[in-house]
């Protein structure tokens, strides 16, 4: 299907909130223009970040020192089952199974991926599954992984929460609403190398991704990416737009647990990385995804005020555990995920139509 207006992500620069002298007007201004893409597409681009430049590239140089590295010595750093830390080998994954998709035919996903995330060490006195929360392994063949790697988190921590104060004026809720159930939250780092080797001529046969069709699991996503075109979303028109993010621009989109919260006013979008191929010749491409995924134990279940009267929630409570062990079950466990992923999985299957 074609839009005959062209597809665009919305821009919208959230300064005012990290700027203590910015008015409430102003900060409104910023929440209102999130929540109508929030609503519309799902996916925007936030400017006014404050992210560093030296963390921005710093990011940068850690994914290609580590990716690389001989694909023998990164296989040494994969995690056990069950464990989402480490590196993933290219055609290990199928993201399309995390929606209950399945095609036989399908190769699995076409990318090389190394993840880290917050371990329970950071939250002593809590008793946290120390599986969900594992510990992290930083590769000793590049100098400063973890430093690098740590910088960038730090900085687009802040920025996630951030952008939960602006998710609570949007959606009319206190200040701090969101603080119970995201001050243990498990957030996973996940960079992404498309790792088909670069400048080589490929003929497609119209079953290779880079990583299939998804939604993403978590309350909110911070994508850093190179401008090498292969981002596409599924948009309201049926069809599927790339997405390039403009210089120094973090991409934002909603994951599924945003969408339950609000019923689904918020869109957890559909999304999916094609082979990066320009005139037949393959292109590198890079991205790192922060996702902010909520604390482990947290309940989410419909906001006040976001399910009419007389009407039910679109889905049932359910724990972040639940939610992402059942995810985690389909992408890397090669399961066929069918709880609560049917609106996702039918939208899926009339865009292949």
């Amino acid at each position: 299907m074609t839009d005959p207006t062209p597809f665009q992500v919305p821009v919208v620069d959230i300064a005012p909130y990290g700027d203590p002298h910015a008015s409430r007007e102003e900060r409104l201004a910023v929440a209102r223009r999130l929540d109508e893409a929030a609503r519309t597409v799902g996916f925007l681009q936030v400017t006014g970040h404050g992210v560093s430049a030296e963390a921005w590239d710093g990011l940068g140089s850690v994914i290609d020192d580590f990716f690389g590295l001989p694909l023998d010595v990164k296989k040494a750093y994969i995690a056990p089952p069950g464990v989402n830390r480490g590196y993933t080998a290219p055609k290990s994954e199928r993201l399309s199974l995390s929606l209950g998709v399945e095609k036989a035919e399908r190769m699995n996903d076409f990318f090389e991926a190394y993840n880290v995330g917050i371990d329970a060490d950071r939250f002593p006195d809590l008793p946290l599954d120390r599986t969900a929360y594992a510990p992290n392994r930083w590769p000793d063949e590049v100098d400063a992984f973890a430093t690098r790697v740590q910088a960038w988190m730090a900085e687009v921590d802040v920025v996630a929460h951030r952008l939960l104060a602006v998710f609570e004026d949007a959606l009319s809720l206190p200040a701090g609403y969101f603080d119970r159930f995201t001050d243990h939250s498990l957030n996973v780092l996940r960079m992404n190398n498309y790792a088909l080797p670069p400048g080589e001529r490929i003929e497609l046969d119209g079953d290779l991704i880079g990583m299939g069709e998804h939604t993403d699991f978590g309350i909110v996503t911070l994508l850093w990416a190179d401008d090498v075109k292969g981002l596409q979303v599924l948009a309201a028109d049926g069809g599927w737009h790339d997405v390039s993010p403009l210089p120094g621009a973090l991409l934002i989109n909603f994951g599924d647990l945003m969408a339950r919260w609000t019923n689904e006013r918020w869109r957890s979008t559909l999304h999916r990385v094609k082979p990066p191929i320009v005139d037949g010749t393959i292109r590198r491409r890079r991205s790192a995804a922060f996702f902010l995924d909520g604390n482990h134990d947290a309940v989410i279940a419909a906001l006040p005020g976001v399910v009419a009267a007389g009407e039910r929630p679109l889905y049932p409570p359910i724990t972040v555990a639940e939610h992402i062990d059942a995810k985690l079950r389909g992408s890397r466990g090669l399961e066929v995920v069918t709880t609560g992923t049917e609106r996702e999985a039918e939208r899926v299957v009339a865009s292949r139509g």
